[in-house]
């Protein structure tokens, strides 16, 4: 019987498949991180048992980095928000609630800009360049405008999300051409039907792994990961340094006079439509009560 410590890429039909070494374990979970509702995820790194006869196990979840409920994954270091100029149009609110997401979890928001061929991506980078998040730009005729994003991602455990159309499987394949994925259709290594499966599973690429993609939704993570309303305003990085200037301790810095935020904004240090996303999100959970976010 021997000991070892891996990552969990899936788990299916409850088994867990665990990669040690490059080697890959089918493993049973053990009954104790049931009765603890701490089932492990893909992304989890645990101590998994190889005994001579009978099955693996896994013994113990280390301690996450972060952990999402929906999709169920660990450890996520970089979350990639695709979004295009065009076809279709971004969604500042919808960008801006990932991005959000991301950091209240721990998740680094990496902002990728898509079909600059077809229309000026400098608004959107503009935009985000202010926020502190690193953003990029990229289109499929210049390939080579995703050599920057590869290199940030080398050794990360990373998730791509986005709309439909956004064009997320080309730069999948233009950074990861092994993958081989199908443009415009569902793909079959990350997909097996848009939404309509819960398995997550982990691709190793590049020093680090994808995570599979159809299960990262906007709206899983807006229903699962409800952020607490006094929360939100340390989820927008371009806000910190301006969080105690405010006239009021108790300022929401959503319309209050001496707001260091609101004069930030009117002096264009922080984006317009940055802050008015974040009004908006705050003026979603406000009446939300703690025992609805369960």
């Amino acid at each position: 019987m021997k000991t070892f410590s891996g990552i969990i890429l899936k788990s299916t039909g409850g088994f867990y498949y665990v990669e040690v070494a490059d080697v890959v374990y089918e493993c049973k979970a053990r009954g104790i991180f049931r009765k603890k509702n701490n089932s492990p995820k893909a992304g989890d790194r645990v101590k998994i048992t190889v005994p001579e006869d009978g099955y693996c196990s896994i013994d113990e979840i280390y301690k996450r980095k972060n952990s999402l409920r929906r999709p169920p994954l660990a450890n996520i270091d970089i979350l990639v928000i695709v979004v295009s100029t065009a076809e279709p149009s971004p969604n500042y609110l919808v960008i801006d609630k990932m991005t959000v997401a991301a950091v209240d979890n721990n998740i680094e928001p990496l902002i990728v800009v898509s079909k600059s061929d077809l229309k000026s991506s400098e608004e959107l980078l503009s935009t985000y360049r202010k926020s502190g998040i690193k953003v990029f730009s990229y289109s499929k005729n210049e390939p080579e405008s995703a050599l920057k994003i590869k290199e940030i991602l080398k050794g990360k455990i990373s998730a791509f999300t986005g709309n439909s159309g956004v064009g997320k499987s080309t730069l999948l394949n233009i950074l990861y051409p092994k993958l081989k994925l199908e443009t415009g259709e569902i793909s079959e290594k990350l997909g097996r039907g848009r939404h309509t499966t819960r398995t997550v599973e982990l691709f190793k690429v590049d020093g680090g792994y994808v995570a599979d993609t159809p299960g990262f939704s906007t709206v899983d993570l807006e229903r699962y990961n409800m952020i607490d309303k006094d929360n939100i305003q340390f989820c927008f990085p371009e806000f910190k340094e301006y969080l105690t200037s405010c006239q009021f301790t108790s300022c929401s810095h959503t319309c209050e006079k001496g707001c260091a935020i609101i004069s930030a904004v009117n002096e264009g240090k922080i984006a317009k439509s940055r802050h008015q996303s974040y009004v908006a999100m705050y003026d979603e959970v406000k009446d939300i009560k703690e025992w609805q976010k369960k």
